[in-house]
């Protein structure tokens, strides 16, 4: 393949990609290779080798037509796979080698002014790379859905940390007495064998507590949604909202479907975009919840702006207590990722020095970067980390 072709064959899988294809990078190479197994003799044989790779659900067959006839000349319509299809014979290699096929003459020129506004979306990154760096509060509802899909496809792998509790072994650290006197009775009893045991793995338990106030309320449903997900993959999570008091929604947020458990936290929770008293909510939620959830070494995520109406002194002493009784504490703010933020407001300033980590969470490249901290989080507590923004 001639420098020519490959070149012509990357812009057609960044035109595709600007139709809203999700295509990955190495697209252009993998239709690289099926055309050096299928040849370029038959464009039938070419039609259907790149639609096997390209299209993988009907909606996407329009755009992959259009593509094909704007840089291959001509759609191939009504054709069926034939039953030698795999088959090529050595001689169809070489004529593809001698060949390289001419684009259409409508095919958009990198270098023409004129085509710039219809090839600007090709040569830039694709729709859902972009789409990574917006704002959420920027989003329309059209992009709002398609960030909660990105979002139930993040892969979490939280780090593990060593249990109290010992099991089988993998390498075997410790004699297990109590498995070598069960064998005693066994027909190997007279040997009696040792037995060994290690310490079990965990993952430790997520508690999530988000401000829902009017502040907050560009960015609360996407929040939920990503605090859905994290239900889903991390095991033991417990969920609670406020504005100017605490509610406990783990119970809905374990509901399947996330529109459905986020109707049923709409109807359970009465302060929706009320004023923000943190104070009070962290209040609450150290009298009445933290010795119920925070056992085992729990991360809390406390996801709020910062603005607070309430008292700053009992913010402090609540963030204080909240610090004794859990592993560590990450703060999500969505303004901290803007440019020239620092946290000012006097809520933030009676939080932070309890806080380990301070993150931005206003886009979703934001939120994988808390994926990765969560990843990451070493099995002992070491100092504090003032802010990652």
């Amino acid at each position: 393949m001639d420098g020519t072709f490959a070149t012509n064959l990357v812009h057609f899988v960044r035109y595709l990609r600007a139709r809203g294809l999700g295509l990955g990078p190495g697209t252009a190479a993998v239709l690289g290779q099926a055309i050096d197994v299928v040849g370029l003799d038959s464009k039938t044989d070419l039609y259907l080798a790149l639609r096997s790779i390209i299209v993988v659900r009907p909606s996407q067959q329009p755009a992959f037509d259009e593509a094909f006839d704007l840089f291959f000349g001509g759609v191939v319509t009504g054709v069926e796979i034939p039953e030698d299809f795999t088959e090529h014979r050595s001689d169809q290699r070489e004529a593809k080698r001698a060949v390289t096929p001419v684009f259409a003459r409508n095919v958009p020129d990198p270098d023409d002014e004129a085509a710039d506004e219809e090839i600007s979306e090709v040569r830039g990154a694709s729709a859902l790379e972009r789409l990574s760096h917006r704002d959420f509060g920027t989003l329309d509802a059209n992009e709002q859905e398609q960030v909660r899909r990105l979002i139930d496809r993040m892969v979490w792998k939280p780090a593990a940390v060593t249990s109290r509790r010992w099991g089988p072994p993998r390498k075997g650290v410790r004699p297990d007495l109590r498995r070598t006197l069960r064998n005693v009775s066994g027909a190997t009893g007279d040997l009696m064998p040792l037995e060994w045991t290690d310490p079990r793995m965990r993952r430790r338990p997520l508690v999530v507590i988000a401000d829902i106030s009017g502040s907050m309320e560009r960015y609360s449903e996407l929040f939920l949604h990503f605090i859905h997900a994290a239900q889903g993959k991390l095991g033991r999570v417990e969920s609670f909202v406020f504005a100017t008091r605490l509610s406990r929604i783990t119970r809905e947020m374990r509901l399947r479907r996330p529109e459905q458990a986020l109707a049923k936290v709409a109807l359970a929770v009465s302060d929706w975009s009320g004023g923000t008293r943190i104070g009070e909510a962290l209040e609450t939620f150290n009298r009445v919840w933290a010795r119920r959830v925070t056992h085992g070494g729990a991360i809390c995520l406390i996801i709020s702006d910062g603005w607070d109406t309430g008292d700053p002194e009992l913010l402090s002493t609540e963030m204080a207590r909240l610090a004794r009784s859990v592993h560590r504490i990450v703060w999500l703010n969505p303004l901290a990722g803007r440019s020239g933020y620092k946290p000012a407001t006097r809520g933030m300033q009676a939080a932070l020095p309890y806080i380990d980590d301070l993150l931005a969470a206003g886009t979703l490249v934001d939120l994988h970067t808390v994926v990765r901290l969560l990843e990451s989080i070493p099995a002992r507590r070491g100092g504090r980390v003032a802010a990652h923004v």
